[in-house]
């Protein structure tokens, strides 16, 4: 995920860029990121992943919301505007939804990874996710086959609860009883 325009944009200059661009475009602390195209093999994991989550969701009191859907991650202790577009993310507290995003903080989010997204994923949204409190941060990698979930600690630190490269059952610290076969997330 590259920058969408070099140097500082106020929050108002983002807005207006959205308005007219076609781009998927994320606003972190006044600076533009754009989201690479999505290829066939992203758009099969996260429709995967999204009807796995919606089944296991199903009856229970959180929601399963999928790209593109804005987050603006807004917590007591966190200052500035971060305005983020998960692949996936569930969301329990209701009471920050409006008519076009969610404000607050998602209880778990998925990201799959693109060859040019990888350090934009795997570093600024894992930093901030733990510092917003997002529970559980799953990173799927299409390229190497791995998904890699991280959930929150005592210390309010992102430590790794599971990880599966290939096979197995990868399972959810905050859904409990929550788990999708690796094989059947990378099965084209």
């Amino acid at each position: 995920m590259g920058l969408y325009r070099t140097g500082f944009v106020s929050l108002d200059e983002y807005f207006q860029i959205r308005e007219n661009s076609e781009e998927l475009l994320e606003y972190i602390d006044g600076f533009v990121y754009m989201s690479p195209s999505l290829s066939t093999k992203h758009q099969r994991i996260s429709r995967k992943l999204l009807i796995q989550f919606d089944t296991f969701l199903n009856q229970k009191p959180c929601e399963v919301f999928h790209a593109p859907f804005d987050i603006e991650l807004k917590n007591e202790n966190m200052e500035g505007t971060k305005i983020v577009i998960p692949d996936i993310s569930v969301i329990c507290d209701k009471s920050g939804f409006t008519d076009t995003k969610y404000v607050g903080v998602p209880d778990l989010v998925v990201e799959i990874l693109s060859p040019s997204n990888q350090s934009h994923d795997l570093i600024t949204k894992l930093n901030l996710y733990m510092k917003y409190g997002v529970k559980e941060y799953w990173i799927i990698n299409p390229m190497l086959h791995t998904v890699t979930v991280y959930s929150l600690n005592d210390d309010d630190m992102y430590e790794q609860h599971d990880i599966k490269t290939e096979i197995g059952k990868v399972t959810s610290k905050f859904l409990n009883g929550f788990g999708v076969d690796v094989e059947f997330i990378f099965n084209e």
